[in-house]
């Protein structure tokens, strides 16, 4: 999980190329943890800013949101180039309730084998090089 996540870190501002299910997944996976162990220091710690009870919003959230929105963008825009699809289409998250479950199922999805306007596959096929098994 963690060299995914390193892995699309690596990649802090990198727009261009694609991204696996796998590492955007595990990146999201250890971006989740990240934003719930920051809201529970904020929590004990007393770092909150909100005056609701409860599990408070912080400024140690408030800095773990704002130091991953690049990688967090970067790694989505990579995943719907995987699928063959412009970045544009992250705006589509704008639209109430519709548009979120839309990107949701899209990077759910096995990207386009083999190359695509975008870059060559992450996994490494190509349609003229049939895949081994057992090697």
């Amino acid at each position: 999980m963690f060299y995914w996540f390193s892995q699309a870190l690596s990649k802090y501002a990198d727009f261009s190329g694609r991204a696996r299910r796998k590492e955007y997944w595990y990146f999201s996976l250890a971006l989740f943890i990240s934003y719930i162990l920051a809201g529970a220091v904020d929590t004990f710690l007393h770092l909150g800013f909100s005056e609701e009870p409860g599990f408070s919003r912080g400024w140690l959230s408030l800095a773990v949101s704002l130091f991953f929105l690049i990688p967090s963008l970067s790694v989505s825009i990579r995943r719907l180039h995987d699928l063959d699809k412009s970045g544009w289409w992250l705006l589509l998250q704008l639209i109430p309730l519709i548009g979120p479950i839309i990107v949701l199922v899209w990077f759910c999805f096995q990207g386009t084998t083999g190359s695509n306007r975008f870059g060559p596959d992450p996994l490494g096929f190509s349609p003229d090089i049939p895949p081994r098994f057992g090697s």
